[in-house]
This record gives C-alpha cells, sequence and structure tokens, in this order.
C-alpha cells in the first residue's frame, strides 16, 4: 500500500455511518436500467457537495463527477447503478418493496439483486475521501456512474451522448462488481476475467395444420426440438476441449393447444464465451444447425435469427492488473488473491474501449464468510448468488472493502 491510500483511508471511519446510510437508502429504492433517475440523483449531489464538476444526464441517466487536483494522470472509476426485476425476499429491515409498471401493464418488483447498490455507495465513498484528503495525492479523478449495465445499452448509451467528449481522457479505467465469495476478500484476474454473452431469438417457420393430419404440415415445434438437440453438440463437438464455451437454450415457444400444429416456433438462446475467436465460431455454427435443421424440415421460408443482447468479454490489461494486484496485497494482504474466470458478463469495457485506455475489473466478496467455514467448502452451496431473490451482500466488510479497494487501486497511479 502507498503512503497516500493510508493517509487517505485514515478517513474511512468518520464516513462509514453515511455511506452505510447512502447504501441502505438505494436498497430499498432500486430503480431498473435507464429509470435510474433517484439513484444518479443521490450520487450527482453527493459530488457537487464536495466539489466536483458534475454532468450529469449522460445518455439519459449516467453521470460523471471531475476532481482537478493539480497535474498528473488521470484516473476514472465505474459503477453500476440499475436494479433488477426481482422480489426480494432477503427480510432485511430495509429490503426493497418497489414495483413499477411494465410496458404490458404488469406490476413489476423491483430489487438490487446483483449488488449495484453497493457499487454506488463504494464510489461515493471513494469519491468523498479523495475530495476530503487532497493533499495526499496529485491528479484528475473521474467517478462514473453508468445505467444500465443489465441490459447490457448503458454505456453504449453513454458513449452515444458524447461520454468521451464530456470526460477527461482518462489514463486508465477502474470497476468491481461484489461477487458471492467471502466478505473481505478482493480478487483479481489479469487477462480473461468476465466471458461475453450474446443473447438471441430464433423463429423458425413452419406450416401450420390439424393435429390429425400432420403429413400436410411443416412442423416447427419438431424442427425447434431438433435445433435444441443440434446446438448441444457445438460446445462438445466444435469447441476445444480446454476453450470455455457455453450454449442455452432458456425459452422455447410455439402453439396454443394440444391438437393445433403451429405455424411458428420461437427458441432464446444465450451463449458466453471469452475470446472473439471462439465467440465467432460459436455464433456461426448455431446460424448454421438452424439453418440446416430448417431446410432439412421443408421450412417454407428461411429462420430470422435476431441478437437481442450482446456483452463484449472482459479481458484485463495484464500490466494494469498486476499494478492493481500488488496494491491490493499490500493493504489486504491475504484477503487479496487471484479470482478465477467467471461466467458473468458486463458492458464496462466500452467505456475504456472507446477511451482507447486500459482497464482492470475486480471482484469484491459481499457473503457471510460462516457460509464458506465448513471444512470441505459445502457451505459454499448455501450462499446467495447475483440475482437471486436472496441476494443481499453483508454491509460489512463489504462496504468498507469496496470503498478501501477503489481508493487504493485509484493511488496507485495518482500518489503525490
Amino acid at each position: 500500500m502507498t503512503d497516500s491510500a493510508g493517509v487517505v483511508l485514515e478517513g474511512l471511519d468518520s464516513i462509514r455511518s453515511d455511506i452505510e446510510d447512502l447504501y441502505k437508502d438505494l436498497h430499498r429504492h432500486p430503480e431498473l436500467g435507464l429509470q435510474e433517475h433517484r439513484t444518479a440523483k443521490k450520487a450527482a449531489d453527493s459530488l457537487r457537495a464536495l466539489g466536483y464538476q458534475v454532468v450529469d444526464g449522460i445518455g439519459g441517466t449516467g453521470v460523471i463527477g471531475i476532481l482537478v487536483n493539480g497535474e498528473g494522470p488521470t484516473v476514472m472509476a465505474r459503477a453500476d447503478m440499475d436494479a433488477l426485476p426481482v422480489r426480494e425476499q432477503t427480510g432485511l429491515p430495509y429490503a426493497s418493496t418497489a414495483t413499477v409498471t411494465g410496458s404490458d401493464g404488469t406490476e413489476l418488483p423491483v430489487m438490487h439483486a446483483c449488488g449495484h447498490d453497493m457499487h454506488v455507495a463504494a464510489l461515493v465513498g471513494c469519491a468523498r475521501l479523495l475530495a476530503e484528503r487532497k493533499e495526499a495525492w496529485k491528479g484528475t479523478f473521474v467517478a462514473l456512474f453508468q445505467p444500465s449495465e443489465e441490459r447490457g445499452d448503458g454505456a453504449d448509451a453513454m458513449l452515444a451522448d458524447g461520454l468521451t467528449s464530456k470526460a477527461p481522457h482518462p489514463d486508465v479505467v477502474l470497476a468491481q462488481h461484489v461477487l458471492p465469495y467471502p466478505a473481505g476478500y478482493v480478487g483479481t484476474r489479469a487477462g480473461s476475467f468476465l466471458s461475453a454473452a450474446d443473447s438471441l431469438r430464433i423463429t423458425v417457420h413452419g406450416r401450420g395444420g390439424h393435429g390429425s393430419m400432420p403429413q400436410v404440415t411443416v412442423d416447427p415445434v419438431v424442427m425447434a426440438a431438433m435445433i435444441v438437440v443440434r446446438l448441444q453438440t457445438i460446445v462438445s463437438r466444435e469447441v476445444a476441449a480446454l476453450t470455455p464455451a457455453v450454449v442455452t437454450v432458456g425459452s422455447i415457444h410455439a402453439g396454443t393447444d394440444p391438437n393445433i400444429i403451429p405455424d411458428r416456433a420461437v427458441i432464446q438462446v444465450n451463449v458466453r464465451t471469452y475470446d472473439d475467436d471462439s465467440r465467432a465460431r460459436v455464433l456461426a455454427a448455431i446460424e448454421r444447425v438452424v439453418t440446416a435443421e430448417c431446410q432439412a424440415s421443408g421450412a417454407p421460408k428461411p429462420p430470422e435469427i435476431e441478437k437481442i443482447t450482446s456483452f463484449p468479454p472482459t479481458v484485463n490489461d495484464v500490466e494494469v492488473t498486476q499494478r492493481v494486484a500488488e496494491a491490493f496485497a499490500g493493504y489486504f494482504g491475504e484477503d487479496a488473491q487471484t479470482v478465477d474466470v467467471q461466467t458473468a458478463s458486463e458492458d464496462m469495457s466500452k467505456i475504456p474501449g472507446a477511451f482507447g485506455v486500459p482497464f482492470t475489473y475486480w471482484g469484491i466478496g459481499g457473503s457471510d464468510p460462516a457460509l464458506f467455514a465448513t471444512a470441505d467448502g459445502a457451505g459454499a452451496g448455501h450462499v446467495p448468488v447475483n440475482h437471486s431473490p436472496h441476494f443481499a451482500p453483508v454491509l460489512q466488510p463489504t462496504l468498507d472493502t469496496g470503498v478501501s479497494a477503489l481508493v487504493v487501486a485509484t493511488l496507485s497511479w495518482l500518489s503525490d
């Protein structure tokens, strides 16, 4: 740990209560992607009160805060803000009871089931400590609060709205995510860390008719079934054994009645890969399999393959990650470790990509360490994971760890 980080983090005790209150407030009032108006205002108001130059409304609800403190590098730290349409079942006194009306008029529950409230609170805490201890560092710090990570369009929205011209050009971009590891843990990984994720909607066309006369129809249900089976061979037979990839069929919809052969079936597929080559190979194989099965079935017209969402792979810069890992080791000691590759996905890398600068993205533990205490690690099977209605990071030491990790990583560039 640098001396500068030690000086800045001396102020953590004095702000802890305020940051905990902010976290609880955000957890109690979650907002879905591109609807994070209250969350964004909380972040923007906090930054303005600290003397940051604030630009808000970027891409709808995105916020940046800029603190210039003399000559030196520029570090950008990013936190995502959005919640999920999940009904909370944590039993916490600050649990969410929020609901919104969906586009179809139905009521949707909303919950911070992925920890983005923790990310926002931690970045506000880091921003506050840096503002209050300016004598310990030099350079420019940019706090970026991004909307709509869960849908994969928040970074794109900020970039389309001119983020690269509204923010100082960073030398490095930093980000973190709370994960179902023991609270207090900090995990870095150089190179591939998070998978690319592509979600596809595939519509196959048949010729409908009566269930008693299948010979005059082209059954899209059978067609879809054959496609589902054949898709399972892509990973097992077309991807190298040591190359990680996942193809999941998460949804099939066809027909309305057992005695009617429908005229179409809709299949939804999710693909996880870790590099551009395997990503291109798997997506091309899916298109080939779907097209071939439709042709083999005599489909009256070609299938429609639509990409619903797309997340790039998160590949951490090796030198940047090593620098941060060494700083973490100096501060966190044995709690700073190398984390495994994760099958989750992120759109954060689009931001440093647009600036043309390196980045690193790390994980912090957020689960009760007692759940991991069994000798064989079996207790870990009872740990609620992100996106579960039971997921909620233990407040401490998770929040202190999140604030400290951002400060330590930032000051590995901005130390005076």
